[in-house]
């Protein structure tokens, strides 16, 4: 299990526990060591927990971030890890975990894996390798090198490729799995993702604003493209589920991953030739 009692802060900073009014000693990090943060987006995960938070390695900063469980999940998270960082989600959906997650994150490098237990936690290190590597956003992939799934279906893998192949062409990028959503990225580029963790839910609709559900994996992708952050594909082997049903949809997120690439395109384009004005006045 993970030795992650606290969050580590920088010297001469009060540390405290993620749990209430207890407080801890501080901890020396060594000059130039990145802090990392893990962000778990979970709904009504108390069975997969156990595996999931034991198999994570030393990390700096574990935070959970519930949509409103009906189960034990935050029983049992802060049971397991005494001083986990509990985060309510404010709307709903995977991605509004996430901006909810990243924006109470206090390290230097972030990353996202699933509380099913799909995204295997012993691999973090291979991501941080990355980005301590040169790259900006490491980027998981179930096709490249070793990688690999035992819970995609057929169309679910065919959806992804032609996804993959139409962003490709539009992005000019090398994506080889866009619909995976085992990244990590340093928290310094955060603002490149423009997401929104303030917004109230809405009072009509299902509760989401755009980029709250599972198109925040595409949306992520995109606007790191668009950035023009260096971008790394780290090979990855997905798990099946451990425990209960997944809320994925192939179809309905198909179709939202569909839009996303369509309104993030126009933005692509104008990025592309505000960068070409630049370079033009340049000479």
């Amino acid at each position: 299990m993970s030795t992650v009692p606290y969050v580590r802060r920088s010297a001469g900073t009060e540390t405290r526990s993620a749990g209430p009014e207890t407080e801890l000693p501080p901890v020396v990090v060594p000059s130039g060591e990145p802090l990392v943060s893990v962000i778990v987006p979970a709904l009504n995960e108390a069975r997969n927990l156990p595996y999931v938070l034991a198999r994570l390695p030393e990390v700096d900063e574990v935070i959970l971030v519930d949509g409103g469980s009906s189960d034990d999940t935050v029983g049992v998270a802060r049971r397991l890890m005494p001083g986990i960082r509990v985060v309510t989600q404010n709307r709903r959906g995977k991605g509004n975990a996430l901006a909810c997650g990243f924006a109470v994150a206090t390290g230097d490098i972030l990353v996202m894996i699933d509380a099913d237990g799909s995204t295997d936690p012993k691999e973090i290190p291979s991501f941080i390798a990355a980005l301590r590597g040169g790259a900006d956003f490491a980027k998981g992939s179930r096709f490249r090198g070793s990688g690999g799934s035992a819970d995609i279906t057929r169309l679910r893998r065919l959806g992804n490729k032609f996804l993959s192949i139409l962003v490709n062409a539009l992005f000019r990028t090398r994506y080889s799995d866009l619909c995976y959503g085992y990244n990590a990225f340093w928290a310094r580029h955060l603002d490149v993702f423009g997401l929104d963790s303030t917004t109230p839910a809405p009072a009509r609709g299902d509760g989401r604003l755009w980029g709250d559900g599972f198109e925040i994996e595409t949306l992520l992708n995109l606007r790191a493209a668009r950035a023009g952050l260096r971008i790394v594909e780290v090979a990855s082997f997905e798990q099946a589920r451990i425990h209960g049903e997944s809320n994925l949809n192939a179809m309905t997120d198909g179709v939202r991953v569909l839009r996303t690439i369509a309104r993030e395109w126009p933005r692509r384009n104008r990025a592309h030739r505000a960068r070409r004005r630049v370079a033009e006045r340049a000479r």
